[in-house]
């Protein structure tokens, strides 16, 4: 298996899981994916956090509002590996409760990771919510 087969499976394996399980309302299996060790950084459609403590908080907080995931699904736009690094680019579509209120949303994800001890682990997120089509946008001043 090449290392783009490998970090793929593992994208389609305990990724997708851990941000199933995030969606429900249990942010540990995301945890266990991102990397303890620094830099670590989000930039989030909800919330931003850098380094882990702030990464740890903005999980909870997250966490806290999510539950019932019915349905999440990521639409790989574009990945490499690239000795220890690697990147995924895509669409994450989701239906869960926020704050106990049924939604359907996508977010538009970019994610870095690194290869630690021979794991797979993300060390940044950028995510941001993709309008629905036929939405109105705000004007612009």
């Amino acid at each position: 298996m090449s290392e783009r087969d490998e970090f793929l499976a593992w994208v389609q394996g305990d990724l997708v899981n851990a941000e199933r399980a995030m969606m429900s309302g249990d942010d540990n299996p995301r945890r266990a994916i991102w990397s303890r060790v620094p830099p670590v950084s989000v930039l989030g459609a909800w919330k931003n956090a850098v380094g882990r403590e702030e990464l740890i908080e903005a999980f909870e907080v997250l966490a806290g509002s999510f539950s019932d995931c019915t349905d999440w699904n990521l639409e790989l736009i574009s990945y490499d590996v690239v000795g220890d690094m690697a990147y995924t680019v895509g669409f994450e579509r989701m239906t869960a409760s926020i704050d106990g209120r049924p939604r359907t949303f996508t977010l538009r994800a970019t994610q870095v990771y690194r290869k630690e001890d021979g794991d797979w682990r993300v060390v940044h997120r950028h995510a941001d919510a993709v309008s629905r089509p036929g939405a109105v946008e705000p004007a612009q001043p």
